[in-house]
């Protein structure tokens, strides 16, 4: 019997993919070998990797005015390559810090160049978001950058600050494809995949073309944007498996019902667990209402101690991933695209009982 899923990542996939996936490892699709065996020039891994470019493409609107490809090193390789390219002599770069993984991304770009922290959430804990329509980028912004999903924290942009002819870039690692975007808004969007696509290994980019005319001269091959995209993400080896298993699950998102099922699929479980929170004084969500995740809800109880019962008790009953971050403490629940609506009522049904017995 499986269990039940709320990993922050690597995280839940779909079963079916997951059998796609088992029914063909050893021999993909007759073609007498393994997609992990195959090579990456020409032949049947590209064939799958075009359709993969393709699905996503398809899925969130991207015109041709964009790159889309796949590279390694997760998201946190992409914290020292946006500013490596873009964050020029005489430029500088805002960035909004707004948990851990947009305080990491602007730590980096500081050992790079200059770096304007145009919002901190440091006072609140990183537990509300500015307004968007109040940040205005720095005079000689080179882009300004956000974190669209904070998994830690628990926070998420709603929407998303007009920057005019400065570029937007955006780590989506664990909100894309979760609800529809208007990708023309973005000069960037990347994330890894590990959170809300796929198994851990590969990076999506989606890069406006004309950004690579402003990136640094003289920069290493793997660090170049521009190489990137004149090679489709295949200067050097991609990583194959977790690309593969990337196509397959956007495969799976086309037929729920694309970006509207998704986000259908978000609201609605993500209702069921904010409702026994707020419908409680036993459990509490430290993040401001309008900006909560719907994918990674955090919360927490009445001492350490129960929190502590919580997850024993909950990981007897098979569900996994529910103690907070390290950093952070508490609780949370990742409830990703592929997370069954059952499992959530599941978790739903437990907290109730919990507050019953412990309340």
């Amino acid at each position: 019997m499986r269990k039940k899923n709320y990993f922050a990542g690597p995280s839940v996939l779909p079963v079916e993919v997951l059998e796609q996936i088992r029914d063909n490892i050893v021999d993909y699709r007759g073609e007498g070998l393994s997609m992990i065996e195959a090579s990456h020039r020409g032949g049947m891994f590209e064939e799958m990797y075009d359709e993969c470019l393709a699905s996503f493409r398809r899925l969130l609107g991207i015109g041709d005015d964009y790159d889309v490809y796949f590279l390694g090193g997760g998201a946190t390789l992409q914290f020292t390559m946006i500013p490596l390219n873009f964050l020029t002599e005489g430029k500088v770069a805002d960035y909004c810090k707004t948990g851990s993984w947009a305080n990491k991304a602007a730590s980096d770009a500081q050992k790079i160049g200059k770096v304007n922290v145009i919002f901190d959430g440091k006072e609140s804990g990183y537990t509300t978001l500015p307004d968007p329509a109040t940040l205005r980028p720095s005079e000689n912004s080179a882009y300004l950058y956000l974190c669209a999903n904070e998994t830690i924290g628990g926070i998420e942009w709603k929407s998303f600050p007009d920057t005019g002819s400065v570029p937007l870039i955006a780590d989506m690692s664990s909100d894309i494809l979760s609800r529809p975007v208007d990708v023309s808004r973005f000069a960037m969007i990347y994330g890894g995949v590990q959170k809300n696509l796929g198994p851990a290994g590969a990076t999506f980019i989606i890069m406006r073309k004309d950004m690579l005319e402003r990136r640094r001269e003289n920069l290493t091959a793997y660090m170049d944007y521009g190489l990137h995209s004149k090679e489709k993400g295949l200067y050097n080896t991609p990583p194959v498996f977790s690309i593969w298993a990337v196509k397959l699950v956007l495969d799976w998102i086309e037929r729920n019902g694309g970006l509207q099922g998704m986000d259908r699929r978000a609201e609605e479980k993500s209702g069921l667990i904010y409702s026994v929170i707020d419908s409680s004084d036993f459990f509490r969500s430290p993040v401001d209402k309008a900006v909560r995740s719907r994918m990674n809800i955090v919360f927490r109880l009445p001492s350490e101690e129960l929190e502590a019962r919580f997850i024993s008790e909950s990981k007897a009953e098979g569900m996994l991933g529910l103690k907070g971050h390290r950093s952070v403490g508490g609780l949370r629940a990742s409830l990703y695209n592929a997370l069954p609506l059952e499992d959530v009522k599941a978790l739903a049904d437990f907290m109730v009982e919990f507050e019953r017995k412990n309340g």
